[in-house]
C-alpha cells in the first residue's frame, strides 16, 4: 500500500509545474515512508509515488514502475491477492525483475488492457500512462477502498490518493457548498464530491481516461440486486458464506512483512481472526481497551477471544489521555473535513499495532453486507412492527423532552428512540437519509445559512427488499465513513489494512441471499453468527454492539474546552470567517452544556475540525 499523485498537462507552455511533483510526493511520507519516487517525461506527465513496501520489500518493486521499452509507467496503490494466478495465466512470457503485483499489474495492463480490472482481486487505486498515444488511464477497485482525487482546468489534470498532494500545483481553493452542506448532514462528505470545488473523487468500480484534452470517465465494475432469491438453502448458504470467507482471507495473507489482524470481540473481526488463525499458527491479534471509560471499553470480549483461538494477543489498555494527546496530529493529518470521532480511537489502534505489524486484517465491511447497525434493527422493527411503531411515535413530546446523549444507557436510549420518531413517519427514502444523518437538512441551514445545493443521490431505489437499505449502506455509508476513517488512520501510521468481508466474492454472495437470512426478529447477522456458533464463545452472541466511540461530549465540555472548542467556535474567529450563523453555534454550546445536550457534541467536533481544516488551509 501506498500513496500516488500525478499530474498530466493539456497545455506545453505550462511544462514548469512538472518539477512540482517532487514537493507533492512528499506530502505522502506517510503512505510510504520506505521509498518515495517520481516520474516525469519533462514534456507532458509527471507520476509521484510514495511506498509502504508490502510485497517483495526489494529496490526492484520500486515505483513508479516502467516497462523494459520504457514506453508504459504504473503508479499504483493497493494489493493484487491474485497476481500470481493472473501471471501464469498470461504473463508466462514475459521475463519479470521483481516479485511484485505491481510489475505484473503493469504488464497486464499492456497486455490485457481494461478488461483485466475484471479479473483483479484485490483492492487498488492506480495511474498507467501510455507514452506513444499520450493516453493517461486511472481505475479504482471496486467498492473504494483505496481513494483517489482529481482536479481538472483548462490547463492540467491533477490527481492523488490526497487533497493535499494535488494542492502543492498551486490549483484553486475555493469550498464546494453543496459538499460542505452535505458534511454537517453527515459528518463526511459523501463520493464522488469533494470539500473544493473543481475537486472530485473517481467513484469506486470506475476508470477515467485522457488522451490530448479528451477525458472520459466509465464504470467498468457494477452489481445489480436480484430482482427474486428463489430456492436458496439457508444451511448451503452458511456453508458456502464460510468457504468464501476463507478463501478471501487466505488471499489477504500474502505478505513479506509481518501480518495481524484487529479483534474487537465483536463478531466480524472475531471471524476473520478465527479464520486467519488457521493459515497461521502464531497468528498476531490487536486489540485497544480504554481503561478510564467501562461504557465504551471492550476488552473483556477481545481478550476472550483471542484466549479461545489461542492467539499471540496484544491489548492495549489506554487511558483518555492517551487519547486526547494525538488529537492535534490527526487534525493536521485530515486533509479533507471528516468528522466521524471514532477515528480517535481508530488511530490509536494503527499507531499501536503498527509497532509490531505493517498488514492488518479488519472485520470492516461486514456491517453493511450481513445488516449489523443500530439502524438496521430499526428500520426492521419500523416495517415489521407497525403497531408498536405508531405507539413509540406518539410519544414523540416525551422522548422530544427526556435528556438525551450518548454519555449514559438510559440518555442513550431516549437519544435513539426521539430518532425513531424522526423518522419513522417518512417515506423509505427519507427515513434512511434522516436515519444515517448527525443533521437534519433544516438544522444544516441554520448553522451555514445555505440551503442543500444538490439532492443526495442513492446508489438504488429503497423498497421493500430490505437488501436495497444494506446495498446503499455498502454504497454511500461504508465508502465515505467506514472505509475513508480506516484509510486515513491506518496511513496516517504508516500500516496497510485489508478488508476480507469486502473480497468481491462475499459482497456479490452477500447481495445474492434474501435479507431473512440477515435479520429477523431476533437480531442482526443472522447467517455470520450462526455459520460461526461452534468456533467462537457463545457470550460473543447476546453481547450489545458498540462502536469505536470515544466520550466526545465529557471532553468537549472538559478537557477540549479551554482549547479547541475556545479556538474555533470563539465569537471572533466565527465572524471573521463569514461562513456559520454565530446564533446556532452558541445555541450548540448551550446544548452541550445543557441536561439534554443530544448529539450536538458530534456537530461541534464537526465544526472543530472543518475550521481547524479551514485555517490551515486558507489562513496559513
Amino acid at each position: 500500500m501506498c500513496g500516488i499523485v500525478g499530474i498530466y498537462l493539456f497545455n506545453a507552455s505550462k511544462k514548469d509545474s512538472l518539477p512540482l511533483i517532487e514537493v507533492a510526493t512528499k506530502t505522502l511520507n506517510k503512505r510510504g515512508p520506505n521509498h518515495q519516487n517520481t516520474f516525469s517525461d519533462n514534456q507532458k506527465i509527471a507520476f509521484g509515488h510514495a511506498r509502504l513496501s508490502i510485497i517483495d520489500t526489494s529496490v526492484n518493486a520500486h515505483q513508479p514502475f516502467i516497462s523494459d521499452d520504457g514506453n508504459y509507467i504504473l503508479s499504483f496503490n493497493g494489493e493484487i491477492y491474485n497476481y500470481k494466478e493472473l501471471k501464469e495465466k498470461y504473463l508466462q512470457h514475459i521475463s519479470f525483475k521483481s516479485n511484485s503485483d505491481t510489475e505484473a499489474l503493469l504488464y497486464l495492463l499492456i497486455e490485457k488492457g481494461i478488461s483485466i480490472l475484471n479479473e483483479l482481486n484485490g483492492f487498488f487505486a492506480f495511474s498507467f500512462y501510455d507514452k506513444k498515444n499520450e493516453r493517461l488511464l486511472l481505475a479504482r477497485d471496486r467498492y473504494g477502498i483505496k481513494p483517489l482525487i482529481y482536479y481538472k482546468d483548462e490547463n492540467q489534470f491533477v490527481f492523488g490518493s490526497e487533497l493535499k498532494s494535488i494542492l502543492k500545483f498551486g490549483v484553486k481553493k475555493e469550498i464546494n457548498q453543496s459538499a460542505l452542506f452535505y458534511y454537517f448532514q453527515f459528518n463526511f462528505i459523501p463520493e464522488p464530491q469533494s470539500i473544493l470545488k473543481g475537486f472530485h473523487k473517481l467513484p469506486a468500480g470506475n476508470y477515467l481516461e485522457i488522451q490530448h484534452d479528451k477525458m472520459s470517465t466509465k464504470k467498468w465494475y457494477s452489481f445489480k440486486l436480484p430482482e427474486k432469491y428463489e430456492h436458496i438453502d439457508y444451511e448451503k448458504s452458511k456453508k458456502s458464506l464460510i468457504s468464501k470467507i476463507e478463501k478471501s482471507v487466505e488471499r489477504r495473507m500474502i505478505s513479506d512483512v509481518p501480518l495481524g489482524t484487529f479483534l474487537s470481540g465483536g463478531t466480524d473481526s472475531s471471524v476473520i481472526s478465527y479464520t486467519a488463525k488457521k493459515f497461521n499458527p502464531n497468528l498476531q491479534t490487536f486489540s485497544i481497551g480504554f481503561k478510564d471509560n467501562e461504557y465504551i471499553d471492550e476488552t473483556y470480549y477481545s481478550d476472550l477471544v483471542a484466549k479461545h483461538l489461542k492467539t499471540n494477543h496484544h491489548h492495549f489498555n489506554l487511558s483518555e489521555e492517551d487519547l486526547l494527546h494525538d488529537i492535534p496530529l490527526i487534525l493536521d493529518y485530515i486533509d479533507e473535513p471528516f468528522a466521524d470521532s471514532s477515528a480517535i480511537a481508530m488511530n490509536l489502534l494503527c499507531k499501536e499495532s503498527s509497532k509490531h505489524i505493517k498488514v492488518a486484517l479488519s472485520g470492516d465491511g461486514a456491517d453493511e453486507l450481513f445488516s449489523g447497525y443500530k439502524r438496521h434493527s430499526a428500520e426492521y422493527f419500523a416495517r415489521n412492527n407497525k403497531a408498536k411503531s405508531a405507539t413509540i411515535n406518539l410519544f414523540e413530546p416525551l422522548w422530544e423532552n427526556l435528556p438525551k446523549s450518548r454519555s449514559s444507557k438510559s440518555s442513550d436510549l431516549f437519544r435513539k428512540l426521539n430518532r425513531f420518531t424522526k423518522g419513522y413517519s417518512k417515506n423509505l427514502t427519507k427515513r434512511y437519509i434522516n436515519w444515517s444523518s448527525v443533521l437534519s437538512k433544516e438544522e444544516v441551514q441554520k448553522l451555514i445559512g445555505i440551503n442543500q445545493i444538490s439532492s443526495l443521490e442513492l446508489n438504488t431505489q429503497l423498497s421493500e427488499d430490505f437488501n436495497s437499505v444494506l446495498y446503499n449502506d455498502s454504497q454511500f455509508l461504508l465508502q465515505g465513513d467506514m472505509l475513508r476513517k480506516v484509510d486515513l488512520m491506518s496511513m496516517k501510521n504508516s500500516l496497510e489494512v485489508r478488508v476480507p468481508f469486502l473480497d468481491y466474492e462475499i459482497y456479490e454472495f452477500a447481495f445474492s441471499i434474501p435479507a431473512s437470512f440477515k435479520i429477523d426478529s431476533k437480531g442482526t447477522k443472522k447467517i455470520l453468527k450462526d455459520a460461526y456458533q461452534n468456533y467462537l464463545p457463545k457470550e460473543l452472541y447476546n453481547r450489545p454492539k458498540k462502536g469505536f466511540e470515544v466520550p466526545l461530549q465529557k471532553w468537549l465540555r472538559n478537557e477540549l474546552s479551554s482549547t479547541l472548542v475556545n479556538e474555533y467556535l470563539n465569537e471572533d474567529f466565527i465572524i471573521h470567517q463569514k461562513i456559520f450563523n454565530l446564533n446556532y453555534i452558541n445555541y450548540l454550546l448551550k446544548k452541550l452544556h445543557s441536561k439534554n445536550p443530544e448529539d450536538s457534541a458530534a456537530t461541534i467536533w464537526a465544526i472543530i475540525v472543518f475550521n481547524h481544516w479551514w485555517k490551515k488551509y486558507f489562513l496559513d
